[in-house]
């Protein structure tokens, strides 16, 4: 994978109060890129808005592209795909047991294909760099604080960039899936600005929409339910074995960037997971299944008979991408006594795309 050069400002360098001819400037481009999307040129007003948050870092800039980001979802051409799914690819981890890996100046394509389509995962060891992570767990910190202030009462305009709540278009629902991500120690990535442009601008830099595109057959789409900051303590508890697949529905084309960004695994909640590939959902709800969705202790127990379950120990940067046929929990034990800190974004291929899970621009 060939890294992108990185940005030379990034969002948390600005100073989040524009002078006089800076709010005009801003106003100006809210005008052009309103009338981008009145052309229906959503996509051209992600783009503009985009090289100028990186020339001068504004909470409201940030903000307006996450709405861009949904809007442009509608204009984008219509595309087959694959011609046929999943896609043929050889196996380059032949005889490797466990959960197979690679660095992240080896991550590509034909990697990326052979972990999931074999070995159910790739585990891509340092994905980024130790100031990406630093700079994303302040994000995460800054976002939870945020939040709660806004929940206490603070308004909007006072916890953006860090919390501003997602509100999509009429055609689409966010439902209750807010506070479900909130119970379980998360936020979604939309709900902050700043968090989620420093992780698209990450992903730019390490070059991450090549490998996807090429992988899926087409660039892919974020999702507003799916992606997701987490900071999980250690008294939140364990969770239950599941594959996405069980509530994702079927025929998608997917692929999660689950990125630790702290050390997890032996003193942290980290991940146990079946290092194997499984060509359906499993039987749900059954086996001592604690929830209809998921995979019962019993039946995880069968399935792994030949692919002992693993719980790595990840280093902050490292990441795991899976699809939503990967069978996996977070991995707990009483003696941990951190909390992890973690980002996942889930990738959906457009042509596919499960819209209940409410579509993003990549």
């Amino acid at each position: 994978m060939t890294p992108h050069p990185p940005t030379t400002t990034t969002a948390t360098q600005a100073d989040p109060i524009p002078d006089t001819a800076a709010q005009r400037r801003d106003q100006r481009l809210m005008a052009e890129a309103d009338a981008l999307v009145a052309e229906g040129r959503a996509g051209d007003a992600v783009r503009l808005l985009t090289e100028e948050n990186r020339r001068r870092a504004h909470p409201r800039l940030e903000q307006r592209l996450v709405r861009l980001r949904h809007d442009a979802f509608e204009e984008l051409e219509p595309s087959a795909g694959r011609a046929s799914w999943p896609p043929e690819v050889p196996d380059c981890f032949e005889g490797v047991d466990g959960l197979v890996s690679v660095d992240a100046a080896d991550l590509d394509a034909a990697t990326l294909g052979a972990g999931i389509q074999h070995h159910g995962a790739l585990w891509v060891r340092g994905l980024f760099t130790s100031e990406r992570v630093e700079q994303l767990v302040e994000d995460i910190d800054r976002a939870f604080e945020a939040h709660e202030s806004h929940r206490n009462g603070t308004p909007t305009a006072k916890t953006i960039p860090w919390f501003a709540p997602f509100r999509s278009s009429e055609a689409y629902s966010v439902g209750f899936g807010r506070q479900w991500v909130v119970d379980g120690g998360g936020l979604w990535t939309v709900d902050s600005p700043r968090a989620m442009w420093d992780l698209l601008e990450a992903f730019d830099e390490i070059g991450l929409d090549e490998v996807l595109t090429e992988y899926l057959g087409e660039r892919p789409a974020l999702s507003v339910k799916k992606c997701t900051l987490r900071r999980v303590p250690v008294a939140l508890g364990g969770a239950d074995w599941h594959q996405d697949g069980s509530f994702l529905g079927e025929g998608i084309r997917t692929v999660n960037v689950w990125l630790a960004l702290s050390d997890c695994g032996v003193d942290a909640p980290g991940l146990d997971v079946v290092p194997k590939r499984f060509d359906e959902v499993l039987p749900t709800g059954t086996d001592g299944a604690n929830f209809d969705w998921s995979v019962g202790p019993g039946m995880v127990e069968q399935v792994s008979a030949d692919a002992p379950v693993v719980r790595p120990s990840f280093a902050a940067g490292d990441a795991v991408l899976f699809d939503e046929l990967f069978l996996h929990r977070t991995g707990i034990s009483p003696d941990m006594s951190r909390d992890r800190y973690a980002i996942e974004s889930w990738f959906f291929a457009p042509s596919t795309y499960p819209l209940h899970q409410v579509p993003v621009m990549f």
